[in-house]
């Protein structure tokens, strides 16, 4: 099938309606759709990405949406359709929580919200764990390292804020790099409300784990796990810069 942008009325109709009302929707419910996505002034849905639903390519699915590139007047924008089978009524909570990361540079920026669709920046590149997987040759472990680092600081900084991602453990999921930034994705699971783990989420996924962690064991050598979880423990119990930086240390970052 030729990749071209599908105008938004055409995704009443199969295959596009299983995106559109995922995963089945009456045709009520996908007019009422197009009407919501007028409104956003969403033009027009290309359907590209490396997760694939019946014969469509889209960027991602998760259990509140799937989420499809799109066009809003002549930008290209990422667009999180709401699953009619989902728990949530709405998109507007985790609007909310998009927003909180973003007064901390975190996350893809929130463009505008309705019931039912959440647009947001796009962001190109690759999952981490598929761009660590991409790494060769000369400068990986310096590649590595700077994508690590900037993901923790990204971390910090929501940690100072106390919001806690809440996916971070499998982190391979919810890291997108791109040749000029690194960013971490997908808030429909966090919250301000519980107590905040994301840099120590996110250092034990890297570097602890089973997953992550071999492959990059396989790029740079790494301090002793008992040494990295005692740094840890202390940065839990005061998370202050001091501790953060010590954390940086022992991870040679």
């Amino acid at each position: 099938m030729e990749q071209s942008f599908i105008p938004i009325k055409k995704l009443v109709k199969e295959p596009y309606s299983k995106i559109l009302g995922y995963p089945k929707a009456n045709s009520r419910q996908l007019k009422s759709r197009v009407t919501e996505l007028e409104k956003l002034k969403i033009k027009s849905v290309l359907f590209t990405g490396p997760t694939t639903i019946g014969n469509l390519q889209i960027l991602g699915k998760g259990y509140v949406g799937v989420v499809v590139l799109a066009k809003k007047k002549n930008d290209i924008i990422a667009l999180k359709i709401r699953r009619l089978d989902s728990q949530r009524s709405e998109m507007k909570s985790e609007a909310d929580l998009l927003s909180i990361a973003n007064t901390v540079s975190v996350g893809p920026k929130l463009y505008s919200v309705s019931k039912n669709f959440l647009v947001m920046e796009y962001l190109k590149g690759e999952k981490i764990e598929d761009w660590i997987l991409s790494l060769k040759g000369v400068g990986s472990a310096k590649k590595l390292k700077s994508v690590i680092r900037t993901v923790l600081e990204d971390c910090y900084r929501l940690d100072q804020i106390g919001f806690d991602h809440g996916e971070l453990s499998s982190i391979s999921k919810h890291v997108i790099v791109d040749k000029s930034r690194s960013t971490l994705i997908d808030f429909e699971s966090s919250s301000v409300n519980r107590r905040v783990s994301n840099v120590t989420s996110v250092t034990q996924a890297i570097f602890i784990g089973s997953g992550i962690a071999k492959k990059v064991q396989r790029i740079y050598k790494i301090a002793q796990k008992q040494k990295i979880i005692d740094v840890l423990r202390t940065y839990k119990q005061e998370q202050t810069r001091e501790s953060f930086d010590n954390i940086l240390k022992i991870l040679k970052l």
